[in-house]
């Protein structure tokens, strides 16, 4: 369960998030003193009042309003709600500090956003104010949060924000990212883009972190391309590329697969609880006494300065060991030796209506297994399970597998998986699997590669054909393997994972070359026999099959490299000051990143309405708290952007034309201004209601989606 964070952090995000509502709410305070109309209630929170101040009164528990009504039956009146007696002057306006600490609201003579029929003739009455000054009352909650998120920005770029610069880091297997070339030449050819690579361009705008580049993704309208312009060491002009994001499965947000540059610092800050394990990990990729808050300082026998410099050691290691050399802060150091891995190759699929990337070696596909049961141990999944049967599926990929399992959301899904037993030979185990509403059994999906040569059926593999798209049969496909079929060995050479059989692979298409620039090689395999009523098999038979490759699939195989077995994740993203040069600079950033923010908040709704964003990733009370209290963990800096942040979006809120809101309130003042007279209090009720259904429906659902995104594991 995500934590909350310390009871301080969550402190000042409650401390702060009532500063920022209580600057609104002073906002039409003042605006209403100003235009002379009688302020009842100046009140944080919503509810019954906990405490409550009145000049002439004092402090009271609770409200001192049925105590000042009492008083006006019989005391002396001054004018403008004020009471005279025994003579001190008791006023109208109560200042509450109310029970729920989710608003706050200014109530004024003839003015009740909840109730259009509380209006009043009194000279001093909101609705006897001209209308213009009313539409400067109720826009100066906006104005006030604009001019204060205005002042947190300069103040937080006069400092100085802490965060990772427009940099590319590691680039995800398969996704888009990955798979863009470049549309300009490098030397007269196309270039991947590479980690390490300067974001000089974002859709034309200089970004100035990478976070720039994460929410231009994610807020990119349906269908558009990210245009990127890079910079690159040892190139003269910058490189542009145009990437087409795609859906995170797990988020549902538009991505390209792009991580923060990392440093080559390993993160130091892993709980004390997680410690035992995160060493063990490292322990078992050969890191062995490789401790959190270390430096790597050399790799491959070359200085590092970055995680990029790892991976670069591993991809031209030629599958070859290579020495790392880490450091602590007081300069002892630890070797350690990292053996690389085959990479694999990777191709779009689509499954269940989803596009997705699926790692493979022409078309060899290993089978969907458990990697952490988490909660659906409960349910009898075991680590290292092997599904044998999925639904209707019987040995499903990765991709596969997690489709049918959607496809079932809210029910249940048979399944049968292969686990080792008490002998060490393999047993099947049939098993019944509750899946949530939300698509999900509750297990880290993992793959076989790493422990078997057990493959899928091979995949069909979705290419561009013009400005559409098809599909076209994987390599594989020509073997007619069964799913569950095992490939014992690639010509002479024996295999026991898919990481051992790309290698064998690529040696046996060398030595086995056509003059056409293919390849004719055998594959040793034991198939299952097929079963009465299409049930899987335990039986095998071996057999013997020829596979010729093209000239075309040989090139991508021996495309293939090295890889790092450890991902650049254990390493801290690369981090720098984003600072302003002075006092005018720090002006003129505060006044950029209140407007870009603006325009990201509209930019939201909007993308809510053509799908690229979902209401699941809108945050509530909850979800704010939540994530305040993770910002506030990374510093006060950072804790004042995020309030400049909420300050900013609760006036993009506010200001949006919907009943019971600013905005909706000065659509009824336009609206008056034009007819010469005023919404009716029919309308304005039938507005005011179903605004409250409206926003009451939003506040239910962002509250569940926040709720259970804490409690989901």
């Amino acid at each position: 369960m995500p934590s909350f964070g310390s009871a301080f952090d969550l402190l000042l995000v409650i401390l702060g998030f009532g500063l920022i509502i209580f600057v609104h709410e002073l906002g039409h305070f003042l605006a209403a003193r100003w235009a002379g109309v009688r302020v009842l209630a100046f009140a944080l929170g919503f509810g019954p009042a906990m405490i409550s101040y009145r000049k002439g009164l004092g402090w009271r528990r609770g409200s001192s309003e049925p105590e000042y009504l009492a008083l006006a039956q019989s005391a002396t009146h001054s004018g403008g709600g004020v009471i005279v007696q025994d003579g001190r002057e008791v006023h109208p306006t109560e200042y509450r500090l109310n029970t729920l600490p989710f608003g706050g609201y200014v109530k004024m003579l003839g003015q009740e956003d909840l109730n259009p029929n509380a209006v009043s003739q009194s000279p001093d009455s909101y609705q006897r104010a001209a209308v213009w000054k009313r539409m400067v009352i109720i826009s100066a909650g906006v104005v006030m949060n604009i001019i204060t998120a205005g002042f947190i920005f300069m103040g937080v770029f006069l400092v100085g924000l802490k965060t990772e610069p427009p940099k590319v880091g590691d680039l995800s297997p398969g996704k888009p990212a990955a798979m863009a070339l470049s549309t300009t030449s490098v030397g007269g050819m196309k270039t991947p883009l590479l980690p390490s690579d300067e974001i000089v361009l974002i859709n034309g705008e200089r970004p100035r972190s990478f976070n720039d580049l994460m929410v231009a993704t994610a807020m990119g309208a349906r269908g558009r391309d990210v245009e990127l312009s890079v910079k690159r060491e040892g190139v003269a002009e910058p490189i542009a590329f145009s990437i087409t994001p795609e859906r995170n499965r797990m988020t549902n947000l538009m991505e390209l697969g792009v991580s923060p540059f990392r440093s080559a610092r390993i993160v130091s800050d892993v709980p004390a609880a997680q410690l035992p394990e995160f060493t063990k990990a490292l322990e078992q990729r050969g890191l062995v006494g490789v401790r959190p808050g270390m430096t790597l300082v050399a790799a491959g026998g070359k200085p590092a300065k970055s995680a990029a410099d790892m991976l670069a050691a591993a991809r031209a290691s030629g599958g070859k060991p290579v020495e790392l050399i880490f450091a602590d802060d007081a300069g002892a150091k630890v070797a350690a030796s990292l053996t690389p891995v085959p990479e694999m190759q990777s191709s779009l699929v689509e499954v269940g209506g989803m596009t997705t990337s699926l790692q493979h070696v022409l078309g060899l596909t290993p089978v969907m297994a458990v990697g952490d049961p988490g909660r659906a141990a409960s349910q009898g999944l075991k680590a290292g399970d092997i599904f044998v049967r999925l639904g209707s599926v019987e040995y499903p990929t990765l991709a596969t597998g997690i489709a049918e399992i959607r496809a079932r959301a809210g029910g249940e899904i048979a399944a049968i998986v292969s686990r080792a037993g008490e002998d060490g030979k393999s047993i099947e185990q049939p098993l019944t699997l509750q899946v949530s509403s939300a698509g999900a059994v509750g297990f880290l999906a993992d793959d076989s590669g790493s422990r078997t040569t057990l493959v899928a059926r091979p995949p069909e593999f979705r290419v561009a054909v013009g400005k559409a798209s098809g599909s076209e049969p994987s390599p594989a496909s020509r073997l007619n393997l069964r799913p569950g079929s095992t490939i014992k060995a690639i010509g002479s050479t024996p295999v026991s994972t898919i990481v051992q059989l790309q290698a064998a692979l690529k040696d046996q298409a060398r030595q086995h070359a056509k003059p056409d620039g293919g390849a004719a090689i055998e594959l040793q395999i034991e198939a299952p026999l097929a079963a009465p009523g299409g049930e899987p098999q335990t039986e095998t038979q071996s057999q013997t099959i020829a596979w010729d490759l093209s000239a075309a699939e040989v090139a991508s195989l021996s495309a293939l490299g090295w890889t790092s077995p450890i991902s650049d994740g254990i390493f801290e993203p690369e981090q720098f000051v984003m600072k302003a040069t002075g006092p005018w600079d720090a002006v003129m950033t505060g006044a950029h990143e209140t407007k870009r923010v603006m325009v990201m908040t509209y930019l939201t709704f909007a993308r809510l309405f053509d799908g690229t964003v979902k209401v699941e990733h809108l945050k509530g009370p909850v979800g704010i708290a939540h994530v305040g209290t993770v910002i506030a963990d990374k510093g006060l800096i950072w804790l004042l952007f995020f309030m400049g942040l909420i300050s900013v979006n609760l006036a993009v809120i506010n200001f949006m034309p919907l009943p019971i809101v600013d905005g909706g309130q000065f659509v009824f003042l336009l609206v008056e201004a034009i007819s010469g007279r005023p919404v009716s209090i029919a309308i304005q009720n039938v507005a005011t209601i179903a605004g409250l259904v409206l926003i009451g429906s939003v506040f239910l659902i962002v509250t569940f989606n926040d709720v259970m995104n804490l409690i989901r594991p």
